[in-house]
């Protein structure tokens, strides 16, 4: 509002409104719509030659024809490759004799993601606790480098920790 007082008062003037420059046409009364005032348009710079025009091809076509792009897919490829996936699923799951386990997994890991999921949002409500959880995280971050990851002698050590977790894991270790 003030903005528009100002305009009427000083027509030459150009005023700032929002983040647009507006300015009242040249030779115009201040009371009518004031014109937008924009900056040039950027200059591009393209890396392949310039198009020559010929009479044959419109103008748009010449000036956009580095831009064309084709897209082509054949129905049958990927319908055969979405049936092939369903059938080697369908067979796996087939394959399984103890599904109600799989399916008891499968819900546990839902609900522990979920849970977590709503640790952390509690955690990220309470002021400065996200503060301090982050300078334990660098702590450990540090420690761990340190301990394991600085020293040829520590990093081997470490390989060694997770060879001897993959055969626990496995099975085939003691």
């Amino acid at each position: 509002m003030a903005a528009t007082a100002f305009a009427a008062a000083s027509p030459p003037a150009a005023v700032l409104s929002g983040s647009r420059l507006l300015a009242p046409a040249p030779g115009s009364a201040s009371h009518r719509a004031p014109v937008l005032l924009l900056p040039p348009p950027p200059r591009r710079s393209f890396s392949s030659p310039p198009i020559s025009l010929s009479s044959s091809q419109p103008r748009d076509h010449c000036r956009f024809s580095s831009l064309r792009a084709r897209a082509t897919s054949s129905s049958e490829e990927s319908s055969g490759s979405g049936d092939e996936l369903l059938a080697d699923l369908k067979e796996k799951w087939d394959s399984i004799e103890n599904k109600s386990t799989v399916l008891l997994y499968g819900g546990g890991a839902i609900v522990a993601v979920w849970l977590s999921s709503v640790v952390v949002g509690a955690i990220n409500s309470v002021p400065l606790l996200p503060k301090i959880m982050e300078l334990v995280g660098l702590g450990y971050t540090g420690w761990f480098v340190y301990r394991y990851l600085l020293f040829k002698d520590s990093r081997k050590e470490l390989v060694n920790d997770i060879e001897a977790l993959k055969k626990k894991i496995a099975g085939t270790g003691e």
